[in-house]
Parts: structure tokens; C-alpha cells; sequence
């Protein structure tokens, strides 16, 4: 039997249980297909005109056996990882033991920007709680006050020369450090106040900041939409991609590297975000697709989170040059299995 002989409508050779007009037949025009999986059903493709097969069942075992082989197969593009891996990693991103891990609570108390204002919050609200404005965010002393301890002087004075902080919004980190504590369930409002919830204070009683600081990472990967923080199209794969960057970061991240590496490493695994950005007068989407990476990816998550140190090249925030290296954290917050 013949792959040409196979109807549309008849069981897909791949084993899926789909029909093959639902599955095999149409990857070829799967436009959020990666590159890697592309050529991989174009091979299986080729290799069954080549063959002749007594029946669909001898084609189905025939295919199986070659899917399996290339979905654990190490290809290039993925940096090393397998098919079968970047699935796991992509779709299975806290539910696959066996590939990674993220501890929890942590071994150590961890330094990171986000946990250096989540402190700050804590003491805020103390036993009492925090008053909130009456459009329900922090107060503007509150804010200004945290600002000023967060940068210290110089940097404090630097970001407040064409304007100071008015409201919550304008200190963005202090905002997504809330916005995310509340979705983790460490934060609510009760009677006008920002209180602490039970589940927090239990938390810092038992393991301290060591215990938050994973609720924390794991809302703001799941949860939180990364695209809050800037003005760049939806572009919601970049988010769902994060465990391959933290994997690109664990095995280059030894070395200062600039962002446009981890740019070309996350385009060369993903070619078809492109595709998620249409073009414009302005910027091509290559271009849309490496500024929004380097931001929400490198800037606004692991440096955020202290997984590594981000230093921009320059003090001029048109140039969006960055050096990237990985910080100890890294290593306690995620663990892969090779």
C-alpha cells in the first residue's frame, strides 16, 4: 500500500486516531507549526512513498515507529532539545518531573527586584493593612516612598525630573509586583485596606520570602499578561515560551551575552511567531518581535526576577542594547533533567 492510496477521510498512518485529512495531510499548512516539526513530517511523508506496505496497519506501525524516533531526536534548532522535550516544555511547563523542576519553597531567602517591593508591601501593611485610594490602588506617599528606597537617591532623582509619581501606575514595577501578589493570593483588599491574606502571612511564617518568591515567579508566568507592561502587539507566544528561555539562560547564561543572542536563539526555535505580528510603516515584525522578546522576556522576567543581571549598554532607553548574564537564582529556581 501506497501513501497516495490513502483516502482523506481513512485513519491517519501517524497512529493519532484522527483522520488523515485532520492530521498528517494538513501539516504542511499549519502555520504555527514550528520549522523543526515541518520537516519532520515532510521526511515521514517521503519515506512512506518509498516504502510499500501490505496494509494501513503495517503503514501505521511503520510511522509510529519513525515519529517516535524523530520526537526524541536532538535537532539544532532547539538548541539540543528533542521535539518530545520543547512539547514538554511548552504545554507541560510545571507538570513534567521528569524534564524540570521548580523547588518550592526555594533552599535559600532569594534576592530579586520583585521580592526587594514585595517586602516593602508587607511592612506597609504590617498588621493594620494599608489604606487604598479610593479607586482601590496604593497610595501616592506610599509609592513615592518605595521609589525612593527602591532606586536610592540618584537613580530617584533621575526617573522623577519631568514628573513624579501621581499614582500607582507610574512606578509600573511596584504596580505588576501588586497586581501579581493579589492573583497569587498573598494580597486582598478588606475594608478599603490592602491586607495580608492568610496563605501569606502562613507562608512567611514557615519559609519566609524563600516560600514566596515561587507563588510569586509561578502567577506571573501563568497568570499575569506580560503585555501589561509595554505598548507591543498581543504577541502571547513569548510568554508561553518562557521555560525555553530559562534553558537558553542555564546553558549560555555562564557568559555576559547581548539580548539580540537570546533573540536569535528564540527565533530561530520559533520562526513562525513572526507570523503573529502584521507589518506596519514603522518597524518590520522581525524587528516588533525581537523588541517585544528583549523586553518582556529578558527586562520585565528575569531580571525582575533576579535570574539574571540585565545591564543596559547604554543610559539612552531608545537603544534597547542589553548585556545578559545568569545569576545563581537561576539554578535554585528551575532545574532541568537531561
Amino acid at each position: 500500500m501506497k501513501l497516495s492510496n490513502i483516502g482523506r477521510n481513512d485513519p491517519c498512518p501517524c497512529g493519532s486516531g484522527k483522520k488523515y485529512k485532520n492530521c498528517c495531510l494538513g501539516k504542511q499548512k499549519d502555520s504555527s507549526s514550528p520549522k523543526g516539526a515541518e520537516q519532520i513530517f515532510t521526511d515521514l511523508r517521503q519515506v512512506l512513498h518509498e516504502h510499500d506496505f501490505a496494509s494501513l496497519e503495517e503503514v501505521q506501525a511503520f510511522a509510529g515507529d519513525f515519529m517516535r524516533q524523530k520526537n526524541q531526536a536532538a535537532l539544532d534548532d532547539f538548541q539540543g532539545l528533542s521535539p518530545e522535550q520543547m512539547r514538554q516544555m511548552l504545554d507541560f511547563s510545571f507538570s513534567s518531573p521528569q524534564f524540570v523542576s521548580f523547588p518550592d519553597p526555594l533552599n535559600e531567602v532569594p534576592s530579586a527586584p520583585v521580592l526587594t517591593l514585595f517586602s516593602l508591601l508587607v511592612k506597609a501593611m504590617g498588621k493594620d493593612g494599608l489604606k487604598a485610594t479610593a479607586k482601590g490602588n496604593l497610595p501616592r506617599n506610599f509609592c513615592q516612598e518605595t521609589a525612593l528606597a527602591f532606586w536610592g537617591d540618584e537613580v530617584y532623582r533621575e526617573r522623577t525630573q519631568i514628573g513624579g509619581f501621581n499614582k500607582e501606575e507610574d512606578f509600573i514595577d511596584l504596580n505588576t509586583t501588586r497586581l501579581v501578589a493579589e492573583r497569587a493570593g498573598l494580597v486582598r483588599k478588606f475594608r478599603a485596606k490592602f491586607i495580608l491574606s492568610k496563605t501569606c502571612r502562613s507562608l512567611l511564617d514557615t519559609h519566609g520570602m524563600a516560600g514566596i518568591y515561587p507563588r510569586l515567579l509561578k502567577t506571573y508566568v501563568r497568570e499575569f499578561n506580560w503585555g501589561y507592561m509595554d505598548r507591543f502587539p498581543e504577541i502571547t507566544f513569548i510568554q508561553h515560551a518562557f521555560l525555553f528561555t530559562l534553558f537558553l539562560l542555564t546553558k549560555f547564561g555562564d557568559d555576559w551575552r547581548p539580548n539580540v543572542f537570546y533573540e536569535d536563539k528564540f527565533l530561530q526555535a520559533f520562526p513562525k511567531v513572526l507570523d503573529e505580528v502584521k507589518p506596519n510603516p514603522f518597524d518590520i515584525p522581525e524587528k516588533t518581535i525581537r523588541s517585544c522578546y528583549t523586553w518582556r522576556t529578558l527586562v520585565h522576567f528575569v531580571g525582575f526576577f533576579g535570574l539574571a543581571t540585565v545591564e543596559p549598554e547604554s543610559k539612552n532607553p531608545f537603544e534597547h542594547k542589553f548585556q545578559i548574564r545568569k545569576l545563581p537564582l537561576l539554578q535554585e529556581t528551575v532545574r532541568f533533567r537531561f
